[in-house]
């Protein structure tokens, strides 16, 4: 009795603590969301009204004027890709005004999206496009790289990234979902739909049955070609056996002769 006792003890605290750490890194995938979601905030709000407020700062206050300085001075860094300066030279610049307005507009739009966690994983390939073209351009530092990581966090989490969402309210997560159980989750009651189960059941059954019959017409035709064997041998032994008889009787009368 006391063992029993001892058994489910250790039993129920076991699942304390699986339930603890799965809130736990519920917790922390969800912090990390809302950080990410801050720090876009931060950085589309700092362009549009300037570091520290100051309007001479702001990328809406000098259109166009901030944005080529930093692309210029892309151009002279050896750290970045030929293949970027090219596309600096032959389309960014070109559309300095309108990457001006739009840049910091989605960085907000992308940032307020991942604090209330609407639309989380289009968000997210989002700030990962505009991180490699942060990178590209050169401009790698601690909070860049911080942030790019936390992108990958939030994509290796799984569903998690979807918890205390709008997603997971309005059940939109279910759309965005990349994960394998919830796509073993959709095709199961799928294939249940197409094919009714007892339907699958029979359709089980007789592909069991054709192949033990397979089997065993294997086996009787191995079983045939052996016997075929064993007669030719027999008669292949009895037609030399015969034949060597009818030299010795031939022999013997010539002897007697």
């Amino acid at each position: 009795m006391m063992q029993n006792e001892v058994v489910v003890e250790n039993v129920l605290h076991s699942t304390n603590q699986n339930y603890l750490k799965k809130h736990v890194f519920q917790f922390l995938v969800v912090l990390m969301r809302i950080l990410f979601g801050i720090g876009w905030l931060l950085a589309g709000a700092t362009k549009i009204l300037g570091e520290g407020g100051s309007s001479g700062h702001s990328w809406f206050a000098q259109p166009g004027v901030l944005l080529s300085d930093y692309l210029m001075k892309a151009l002279d860094k050896p750290n970045v890709p030929d293949f970027y300066k090219f596309f600096i030279e032959e389309a960014a610049i070109k559309q300095v005004m309108v990457l001006n307005y739009t840049i910091p507009t989605v960085q907000v739009v992308v940032g307020l999206f991942l604090i209330v966690g609407f639309m989380t994983l289009p968000s997210i390939l989002t700030c990962l496009f505009m991180h490699i073209n942060f990178l590209l351009s050169g401009n790698i530092n601690v909070m860049s790289l911080t942030l790019y990581t936390s992108a990958f966090g939030l994509l290796l989490s799984g569903r998690q990234m979807y918890r205390l969402s709008l997603d997971q309210y309005f059940k939109l997560d279910h759309l965005l979902n990349l994960t394998i159980n919830k796509s073993r989750d959709f095709t199961i009651p799928r294939l249940k739909e197409i094919i009714p189960q007892d339907d699958l059941k029979t359709l089980l059954q007789d592909g069991i049955n054709e192949i033990a019959s397979s089997v065993e017409k294997a086996h009787a035709s191995q079983n045939e070609r052996i016997e075929q064997f064993i007669t030719y041998v027999q008669e292949t032994y009895y037609h030399e056996n015969s034949h060597v008889e009818k030299e010795n009787h031939v022999k013997s009368l010539i002897r007697q002769k």
